[in-house]
């Protein structure tokens, strides 16, 4: 097909009103559209899935959230040195599933020993004791949800 038609056709698109238009002249064919590609673009729809509560799963009641946050003991109740929470995340007392406990209740830790871990975005953070003593209590259990500053452990300083 000759250039010079080409552009003839060019020019009667841009003319009229057609948006797109397709030629065959024996074996060759041309097509020449208006626009471009980047205005016949569709972004994704994306479709959030209902958010509906399993009948097993139990919907805490007020006076059980307000039960679940006085369980949390406060800092006076507390003997000994608190180790808290640096990060909102998901607690774990082991490396793994199936592995034994960073640590264990009674058992004698020295400043710098790994107590447990906080996984916050798919990052796993340890928890060091600051200080050596024994360890008197774990205050949250395994896979718990843990608050900012919310208390982990207890040590007896030696």
């Amino acid at each position: 097909m000759d250039i010079r038609k080409v552009k003839k056709l060019i020019e009667l698109l841009e003319e009229s009103g057609i948006a797109e238009i397709e030629i065959r002249e024996g074996e060759e064919t041309v097509r020449i559209s208006r626009g471009s590609s980047a205005a016949s673009y569709v972004p994704p729809q994306y479709i959030q899935a209902p958010m509906g509560i399993p009948s097993a799963m139990p919907v805490p009641t007020p006076a059980a959230q307000s039960a679940a946050i006085d369980s949390i003991p406060k800092t006076s109740e507390l003997d000994g040195h608190v180790v808290r929470a640096p990060m909102v995340g998901t607690f774990y007392r082991a490396p793994s599933p199936g592995a034994k406990a960073f640590v264990e209740l009674n058992q004698t830790v020295a400043s710098g020993d790994t107590l447990g871990m906080i996984e916050a975005m798919k990052m796993f953070n340890q928890i060091e004791a600051d200080i050596s003593g024994v360890v008197t209590a774990v205050l949250v259990e395994n896979g718990q949800p843990v608050e900012y500053g919310q208390p982990l452990f207890l040590i007896k300083a030696n």
